[in-house]
């Protein structure tokens, strides 16, 4: 349908085109009809390169024009008037031109301002008339706002890749800002977790599919919106609570903090874990693993491995297998809203087994993640 309103457009200015040469033999107007045409080829070229196009930079462009050039009109006027007001009629014909010139800067001025600030301002402002409220419009549910650490994790685009999310999902800028500073920490494991989060970002962005939309606007919320971006814990918790409840919207994390001060503030929180724990089958005692031992564990005789999907196995008699793989049987396994951690015991007999588990959750915000989640081994016993 676009390329038949192209060939109509440039169809419809040939043919003006030619209609003004064939009646007129002036050299000027063959200038202009020329130049029209070829000006109408590079709008269709740009209209063509150009492929992501914004309607809010569209309508925030044309709205300021219109109040610009309205503004512009009004102080034009009183500008004239007071020309003829104080310095009399015959100064201002003498000066006609001059004030003209004048009128036409301001009204330059004017359009620049207003067009600038409704284009840095259009996500903060609703447009209202009575009984009529315009504002920009979501695709399908409300929207979705995504937690650095559901970036972090990963499995978000894998979701989108599926083409499940017919929604907007929304990344602000705060948690941009803290993915950057934690993908620049000092630290390897969190520099790494970083860079993921980073590289999961971009395929989200590639995904044809999939509206998602970087929110750079201003929080209602005063004392959210004065905590310093980038910032760590409740900082950056307190804006995405604060930003869905102003965009209506839903958070998607796997922080247990965040879930449940976002739940006592009536956001709908869409826990990650919890949608591939209710996928994974369950893991029974009695069933068999591979497990590779990975290091010691904090009791006596106790070796730490991880599965696949980074969960925790504690296996009682691995310590001396740590560095080799082995066959581990289920004992017990602690499951919660927070996670799932897997103990068992090594397998004398080495027979197969299938794989199974779950993730044991980690906030990607904290620094000490993996020395909190050994402490919390030490005083777990097997039932």
């Amino acid at each position: 349908m676009i390329k038949i309103a192209r060939f109509v457009f440039l169809l419809l200015v040939s043919l003006v085109a030619l209609s003004y040469l064939t009646t007129s033999t002036n050299m000027t107007s063959l200038v202009i009809m020329v130049g029209g045409v070829v000006l109408s080829f590079m709008i269709i070229t740009a209209d063509i390169l150009i492929k992501k196009k914004n309607l809010g930079v569209l309508s925030g462009l044309m709205f300021g024009l219109l109040v610009g050039i309205l503004v512009s009109l009004g102080l034009g006027y009183l500008l004239q008037q007071a020309v003829q007001l104080f310095l009399g009629s015959s100064v201002l014909l003498e000066y006609a031109q001059l004030i003209d010139g004048a009128k036409l800067l301001l009204a330059l001025m004017i359009c620049y301002v207003i067009v600038s600030f409704i284009l840095q301002t259009k996500d903060d402002f609703r447009f209202i008339i009575p009984y009529v409220e315009f504002q920009r419009a979501t695709k399908g549910p409300r929207p979705i706002i995504l937690d650095t650490s559901v970036i972090i994790d990963g499995r978000i685009a894998d979701m989108a890749t599926t083409g499940v999310f017919e929604t907007t999902l929304i990344v602000p800028r705060f948690v941009l800002n803290e993915l950057q500073a934690i993908a620049d920490s000092s630290d390897r494991l969190r520099r790494s977790r970083g860079r993921r989060g980073l590289e999961v970002l971009e395929k989200l962005k590639g995904l044809p599919r999939l509206e998602l939309r970087f929110w750079d606007g201003t929080l209602t919320d005063v004392a959210a919106e004065n905590n310093v971006d980038g910032g760590t814990g409740g900082g950056v918790d307190q804006k995405l609570v604060a930003l869905a409840q102003q965009e209506k919207g839903r958070i998607m994390t796997n922080d247990y903090n965040l879930n449940k001060v976002a739940t006592l503030r009536g956001v709908t929180v869409i826990n990650i874990h919890q949608i591939a724990e209710s996928l994974k089958p369950v893991v029974l005692p009695g069933e068999t693993m591979k497990v590779r031992i990975v290091k010691p564990g904090e009791n006596m005789g106790q070796g730490v491995g991880y599965l696949e999907d980074g969960t925790m196995v504690v296996v009682e008699g691995g310590r001396e297998k740590v560095g080799g793989e082995i066959e581990v049987v289920v004992t017990n396994m602690i499951q919660n809203a927070a996670g799932k951690m897997i103990f068992g015991r090594a397998d004398a007999r080495g027979g197969g087994g299938d794989t199974g588990g779950r993730r044991a959750v980690e906030s990607p915000r904290t620094e000490g993640g993996d020395a909190t989640k050994e402490s919390s081994l030490a005083g777990v016993k097997k039932d």
